[in-house]
């Protein structure tokens, strides 16, 4: 019964008449020169925008390190040093001083600290150079300290401490 059902469902289908108006040439193609005219107006806005974009990564990246250091802090009672770096907090130092508490797979996903978004390092300071228990840079399009512009550097300091 089920199937004669569905066979009679099928044939029935092709008969069936759409009440419904689809849409003509003309309204999609009045769509398509709508839609052109505002990707002509918002691309050059959206090309501009990638250099901001790479700051707030930026921004983003450093407040994501300075979260693992304060959580390397709370288990090791202090900071890294500037020569163990970064990398204590993916894999254990074994300069001085050593943790006694290390977290087993660092602090940070991944095998290895991130890289600013132009493909730079971050550079890490402790204590830091504004003063602070640590400093975290990131030197821009250029990679030198200094500059302005997309060369701007970008500092923990200047994003403040929570």
């Amino acid at each position: 019964m089920k199937i004669t059902r569905n066979i009679h469902k099928q044939q029935g289908w092709g008969k069936q008449i759409r009440s419904e108006r689809g849409f003509t040439l003309i309204e999609l193609m009045i769509v398509v020169v709508i839609v052109g005219i505002l990707a002509t107006l918002l691309i050059p806005r959206i090309m501009e925008r990638p250099e901001e974009a790479r700051r707030i990564k930026a921004k983003a990246d450093i407040k994501t390190i300075e979260s693992a250091l304060k959580l390397y802090k709370l288990d090791s009672g202090t900071y890294p040093t500037t020569e163990q770096g970064l990398q204590a907090l993916i894999t254990k130092p074994e300069t001085s001083p050593v943790p006694n508490k290390w977290r087993e797979g660092g602090y940070i996903e991944g095998k290895e600290v991130p890289k600013d978004p132009w493909g730079n390092p971050y550079y890490y300071t402790s204590p830091g150079t504004d003063g602070g228990e640590y400093s975290i840079n990131s030197y821009g399009a250029d990679g030198e300290p200094g500059g302005s512009g997309k060369d701007a550097d970008i500092s923990s300091a200047e994003l403040g401490r929570d």
